[in-house]
């Protein structure tokens, strides 16, 4: 299923990564939720093979790729149904953002880590108040005139595997150049008064949420990612990619479940003709396929904007590429469900799960209101109505 724009290395990367993923499969995934522990085997592989850092700089152990690359791995392992949700988060956001900004002590002490998968960094930008309008966060982060660190308060939630973290890139709002502009701060999971406590989902995933406290959390003034003035530049250098690595999650789970469907369309029977040879169950799967390969093409449109440096573009792409990657994932699982019948509900078939973890490509890392809104005013210039 590899798009003709691809080139031969990128047709190789994904049926590489589609191996290792096979080799794992949805059982494997499935076992680790239940016993309550998280995908380790698979992610150390991942990264004993250069999967994890394929976009990170080769100088600091990464495959010297860009995102482009990464899509294809998280697409590929969703594909074979047990897709990595820290990828999204460590490699893509944080890795991108320390890579681009981070000073070059930053980028010794992370990227080495983050690529092989010893070390893994979550995000924080989520409030209970402002969802992911960074407009509107209000964890502040104010220097100390004495000994020039950072003291950073306030809350997060809908943090993924902070458990896990060694750090959390928290975005926080602090005093440049006269008003309050967002900005970025590595902050070690043992920092003093730093609290996390687990969000209780009934979204089954090994990656677990949490909400996080920060009360007053002290740290040395090179805990500042990139310029306290840049603001809103950084802070979409990792936004973007978290779009687009979204739109790979979803493409990939949409995927896995238009296979489930599609050999149980083959296979299953009913006086004596296959059921995929009726159009009321071949046409709905069909386009199914259609609208995620579409979804596809405008990912991979989101990844090379980005990687080529263009990040007005990227920002565009990127939300067109998660809103027809989640609507064309929830229809993809629907339907899979819809064609098993009973079967699509059962344990053994693993699509009921699929459902629930569908519709998070709607809802995160920005609802598809958000993005259409997006649309309307920054790409057809309508008026804004808040």
């Amino acid at each position: 299923m590899s798009a003709p724009v691809e080139t031969e290395e990128h047709k190789a990367l994904r049926a590489a990564v589609a191996a290792l993923g096979t080799r794992y499969g949805r059982g494997y995934l499935t076992r680790t939720v239940a016993e309550g522990r998280h995908p380790t085997e698979l992610w150390s592989d991942a990264g004993r093979l250069g999967y994890l850092g394929v976009n990170l700089p080769q100088e600091y152990g990464g495959g010297g790729g860009g995102i482009t690359e990464l899509s294809i791995v998280l697409e590929e392992l969703g594909a074979a149904g047990c897709p990595l949700l820290m990828l999204v988060v460590s490699p893509a956001i944080c890795g991108t953002v320390i890579a681009r900004f981070g000073t070059e002590e930053q980028k010794r002490a992370w990227l080495p880590g983050i690529a092989a998968g010893t070390r893994t960094m979550a995000f924080g930008i989520t409030e209970p108040d402002a969802g992911s309008n960074s407009h509107r966060v209000t964890t502040t982060a104010r220097r100390d005139p004495d000994s020039g660190d950072w003291l950073l308060t306030g809350r997060k939630v809908f943090i993924s595997g902070a458990d896990i973290a060694d750090a959390v890139l928290i975005v926080a709002r602090t005093e440049a150049s006269g008003r309050l502009k967002p900005c970025l701060f590595i902050v070690p999971r043992d920092a003093e008064g730093f609290a996390r406590r687990p969000i209780d989902m009934e979204l089954s995933a090994a990656e677990k949420q949490f909400e996080l406290t920060l009360d007053a959390v002290r740290l040395p003034a090179d805990a500042l990612v990139g310029d306290a003035d840049a603001g809103l530049l950084q802070l979409f250098a990792g936004l973007n990619p978290e779009r687009i690595m979204t739109a790979a999650f979803a493409i990939g789970m949409g995927r896995h479940a238009l296979s489930k469907a599609v050999e149980y369309a083959r296979d299953r029977t009913v006086w004596k003709t296959p059921i995929g040879a009726h159009q009321a169950i071949a046409h709905p799967l069909a386009q199914a396929h259609i609208d995620l390969e579409l979804a596809r093409l405008m990912m991979q449109k989101a990844a090379r904007l980005y990687d080529a440096g263009d990040d007005i573009g990227a920002g565009e792409a990127a939300n067109m590429a998660k809103y027809a990657a989640g609507e064309a994932c929830v229809k993809a699982v629907d339907q899979a469900v819809h064609t098993l019948g009973g079967n699509g509900l059962t344990r053994e078939f693993g699509l009921a799960s699929l459902i629930t973890a569908a519709r998070v490509a709607r809802i995160a890392p920005v609802s598809r209101e958000m993005i259409l809104n997006y649309v309307s005013h920054q790409t057809l210039g309508l008026p804004k109505s808040y």
